[in-house]
């Protein structure tokens, strides 16, 4: 998918620091930069073009374009030459008051998962980008710890934490991650929808097809269908960044508890550190002490067997 469209002046500067991090050491001719977002080639033209390419072109697209609609009032038409057709953005919810959800925790195989409904108005905005929140995975854990208690005094929220022990009880009864994920998610949002602040759109951090996110919600009495899925949410909605950094900032805490309740630091991730540490709490505690912390459907279990 490519596309392209002409950017105004003020929205080109907030583009070419957005992306500075991100450049291509070589830039195609008569171009300002080329960059790369995930699975997006960005190229900025001297003549104030700017093209997208890539499976996700129009999700980063759409980015720029609901600024130019909030700073210019400018709706743009962009021309998709995969599909030789015109489109409108309709995604207006970086620039709006929403309800944004996100989770930590589930690539860790020591400490909970936590997920987070967060609202944030268009006000809060400027607030949460002068504070510095965005994607808890760009963000040190001591710029978390530091950053989330005056957050979370301006930004309502609602929160779940999934201890280990009723992890491992979901996945004995046969439910996998995204199953999980997504009841967690349904829950915190119907909870934090229930709060009735004025919201336009419910935006989550999209980790599988829409369609099979309402099926694993389809036993929940209650549900909230109106949402609004999108890649790399973290980076396009003020309240999922929100809802990110307060979920890492929980997921730290109970890390830090668990830890003294053990005797030992538990590292984060699932790697060798974890698989070495998981060892020792076996040879010390035993197997049922580390299903208390740790997730046991993880392959660090096999490993540490191994050991």
């Amino acid at each position: 998918m490519t596309i392209v469209f002409k950017v105004s002046d003020n929205v080109k500067e907030k583009i070419i620091a957005f992306y500075r991090d991100k450049r291509r050491e070589k830039t195609p001719p008569y171009a300002i930069f080329q960059a790369q977002d995930a699975d997006t080639i960005i190229t900025l033209y001297e003549s104030g073009k700017i093209m997208f390419q890539g499976l996700s072109a129009d999700v980063d697209a759409n980015i720029w374009i609901d600024l130019e609609w909030k700073l210019n009032h400018r709706k743009i038409q962009i021309h998709n030459d995969s599909k030789k057709e015109k489109t409108t953005s309709d995604h207006f919810y970086i620039f709006a008051n929403t309800i944004g959800s996100d989770e930590v925790g589930t690539g860790d195989f020591f400490g909970p998962i936590v997920v987070t409904a967060a609202y944030a108005a268009k006000d809060d905005i400027a607030y949460l980008d002068d504070l510095g929140v965005k994607d808890s995975k760009k963000l040190t854990d001591e710029k978390i710890k530091k950053i989330v208690p005056e957050l979370i005094k301006r930004i309502p929220y609602v929160s779940y934490t999934l201890s280990n022990d009723d992890y491992n009880e979901w996945q004995k009864k046969g439910y996998n991650m995204n199953q999980i994920k997504a009841i967690l998610h349904n829950k915190v949002l119907f909870q934090m929808k229930q709060k009735n602040y004025p919201y336009e759109k419910i935006v989550v951090d999209q980790f599988v097809y829409p369609k099979k996110y309402f099926e694993h919600i389809e036993m929940a009495v209650d549900k909230v269908t109106n949402i609004t899925f999108t890649t790399k949410a973290e980076s396009k909605c003020a309240s999922v960044a929100a809802a990110s950094v307060i979920s890492r900032y929980i997921f730290l805490m109970k890390m830090d508890e668990l830890s003294k309740q053990i005797g030992m630091e538990l590292p984060k991730g699932a790697n060798e550190v974890a698989d070495q540490v998981a060892k020792e709490i076996v040879e010390k505690y035993g197997m049922e002490k580390l299903a208390s912390v740790a997730k046991m459907n993880f392959k660090n279990v096999e490993k540490i067997q191994m050991l």
